[in-house]
């Protein structure tokens, strides 16, 4: 089978890595010079909208995936247009790219988010801040990621400006969560209906950006992770979701709030590849083409850090824990780009903890606080 693929990032490299061993080929369209799955997988170098390159791209494929959401949804029905079928689906890249969509979304399905104000003009900023109370966050409507399109408020002096430094764009006023802690979900929907939801994912951010991902969440209840997959779910059968979402969460008092949905397989998930009997990447593809979902349980306890900006060199990473299972994803150095991420793995929680500690303390990164 021949497996399209939108997006040549490091997400899309990972996903031909986790087909390849099931027999599939892959082809990516993706307009970028340089691309992360360069040397993994076939390309078709052009833009998500342009019908040529949507017609090479399209030639032959089985089904198509895409590895972030900010795909055009045009390209999706242009690519249902050639009969080329797309997972997941059109509604479900339309509403995550609009994050007062989603919110409207998620609370016509009962599910708790922060309170939350449309702002679609400089004249709204102060209406919509009053609306949900300060502090607040104002985040852009669209293709804000990783911290990027985002700002705090806390009294109403920060509101000067703000309109023009976020872009002059459509914004959402988000009530500030003082969470206890961040936590991401991953669920899975095939074909047939069936879900598989993985263990609770905890997730420490700086500047925006994943630093560190704990696999299954230390002091995650019972209750807690069925509360959890219940809220997956909802969304899940809402959408006739197919693939894996993402469900990014504050825990608050005992209590979940949903921060954002990715219609995709997400960086809090890399410690799946080898810190869970089926890895996400891998457990998307099954339940796109309709095969029998993985297993989801953990294989001891996992640790992801992700090396951004800059990454040490290859031996010096090896050195630093012989257990270390490395990923590099072929980009060049950046301010604050993912170059590639680290998973560790122990069979308890302490000896996972000293772990983490050594190997940051070897490779001179700081662990987020």
């Amino acid at each position: 089978m021949l497996i399209g693929v939108l997006g040549g990032g490091q997400l899309g490299r990972m996903l031909a890595l986790a087909g390849y061993p099931f027999g599939l080929r892959f082809r990516v369209l993706d307009p970028v010079l340089d691309a992360a799955t360069d040397g993994i997988a076939e390309r078709v170098r052009g833009a998500y909208e342009d019908p040529a390159a949507l017609d090479a791209f399209a030639a032959g494929l089985d089904c198509v995936t895409y590895e972030f959401e900010n795909v055009p949804v045009a390209t999706v029905r242009a690519l249902a247009a050639r009969g080329v079928r797309v997972f997941p689906g059109e509604r479900a890249l339309a509403l995550t790219q609009d994050r007062v969509l989603e919110k409207q979304f998620l609370s016509e399905l009962g599910v708790a988010t922060a309170d939350f104000a449309p702002i679609d003009a400089a004249d709204d900023v102060a209406r919509a801040v009053a609306s949900v109370a300060l502090p607040a966050v104002l985040k852009s409507r669209r293709l804000g990621y990783d911290g990027r399109g985002q700002r705090v408020v806390r009294t109403a002096a920060d509101l000067d400006g703000a309109w023009d430094a976020l872009g002059g764009v459509p914004l959402v006023a988000e009530a500030f969560v003082p969470f206890k802690r961040e936590l991401a979900l991953l669920a899975a929907r095939a074909v047939d209906g069936t879900i598989a939801c993985y263990p609770l994912i905890e997730t420490h951010h700086r500047d925006g950006i994943l630093r560190l991902a704990l696999a299954p969440a230390p002091h995650a209840s019972a209750e807690l992770q069925s509360a959890a997959e219940a809220i997956a779910t909802r969304v899940l059968q809402a959408l006739d979701y197919v693939g894996v979402l993402a469900v990014e969460l504050f825990e608050r008092d005992g209590r979940l709030l949903v921060n954002e949905l990715a219609p995709r397989v997400h960086n809090s998930g890399h410690g799946t590849i080898e810190g869970a009997e089926t890895s996400q990447f891998a457990q998307h593809l099954r339940a796109g083409l309709g095969l029998p979902l993985g297993s989801t349980s953990a294989v001891g306890y996992s640790a992801m850090l992700n090396l951004i900006g800059e990454a040490p060199p290859l031996d010096a990473l090896l050195r630093a824990d012989p257990h270390a299972h490395v990923h590099r994803y072929g980009k060049q150095p950046r301010p604050a780009r993912k170059l590639g991420h680290v998973t560790l793995i122990a069979s308890d929680r302490a000896a996972l903890a000293a772990r983490v500690e050594a190997f940051a303390a070897a490779i001179g990164i700081a662990l987020p606080t």
